[in-house]
């Protein structure tokens, strides 16, 4: 016994001794998968009640896919069916209504906080199983226009940024996404200091910071914005942020350019390519407009 427990000691001391630290030296925050617990449920049948299953509703409610005024609770009923094919369709899963791997892989995907569908009706016929799905997504006119394209943007933290990143590898990160925008449109952004009244105001915060929309810790929703003229933009700075990240972390530039998209008025796209799409991978680098994106944002601004 006492061999045992000193093997598994040197284990544990080679295993933390051998883990990677981000150019600050953070400690690394694990990326917990919230729906982990329901894997293998590919067999749940409607008219089963499953604990956890409320959760799920909860999580497809909060992007759009499941009626608000419904029952949140732990059964597998014909809303919640139709809500999980919605959501399947959406992120061009294949279409099965239930829990299948494909579908708690992308449930477990970190992702933006923004709503994915923010208009849906449903029906009796759709919900009874049919091959009809109605459902709308917000389009590019559906919201507000910046009226000036000379914007300026700041930066007002709830927390030390140094804890996050370096200054200089935030505010690079940011600058280049602005970039990003800039070589697609006819906006011009530049930064102002914290003391100033800024266009789009860009902050790390933890948990409830005051907007109704509190963060959830590390590994489930990465930061949200608000659209024109409003300008807000969260980051999660529970999330181990990276400008070079290991399959662990979130590449800041990459959660920042998407979230500049909302910034400026653009919705999600269900282009897996897109900047504008909801999820992205852990340790993904995904810098680059598309050309739907770029489509997009000149959609919008067309006028």
């Amino acid at each position: 016994m006492a061999l045992m427990f000193s093997h598994l000691f040197l284990a544990f001391l080679l295993f933390f001794s051998l883990q990677p630290f981000s150019s600050q030296s953070r400690i690394m925050k694990s990326q917990p998968q919230p729906f982990n617990f329901l894997q293998n449920m590919d067999q749940l049948q409607k008219g089963q009640t499953v604990t956890g299953l409320q959760g799920v509703k909860k999580y497809l409610s909060k992007f759009g896919y499941y009626p608000t005024d419904s029952i949140l609770n732990d059964e597998f009923d014909d809303v919640f069916e139709f809500a999980i094919k919605t959501y399947q369709n959406y992120h061009k899963l294949n279409i099965t209504g239930k829990l299948d791997s494909d579908t708690m892989m992308k449930l477990n995907t970190p992702r933006c906080g923004v709503p994915d569908i923010t208009n849906m009706t449903y029906t009796t016929k759709a919900i009874k199983g049919t091959k009809d799905m109605f459902f709308s997504v917000s389009a590019a006119s559906d919201v507000k226009r910046w009226s000036n394209q000379q914007l300026s943007y700041n930066f007002k933290s709830g927390i030390p940024e140094d804890e996050i990143l370096s200054e200089q590898e935030i505010k690079t990160a940011f600058s280049e996404a602005f970039r990003s925008w800039e070589g697609a449109t006819e906006f011009k952004f530049q930064e102002v200091s914290e003391d100033s009244t800024a266009d789009i105001v860009i902050g790390f915060f933890r948990g409830d910071h005051g907007d109704d929309y509190p963060f959830d810790g590390p590994g489930r929703v990465l930061a949200h914005t608000y659209f024109p003229e409003d300008g807000r933009s969260h980051y999660d700075g529970d999330e181990s942020w990276s400008s070079n990240p290991d399959n662990t972390q979130m590449d800041l530039q990459s959660v920042a350019v998407h979230e500049l998209g909302h910034a400026l008025g653009l919705v999600h796209s269900q282009d897996p390519q897109a900047i504008m799409y909801p999820t992205i991978a852990p340790g993904t680098i995904k810098r680059e407009l598309t050309q739907d994106d770029v489509n997009s944002v000149q959609a919008l601004y067309s006028n």
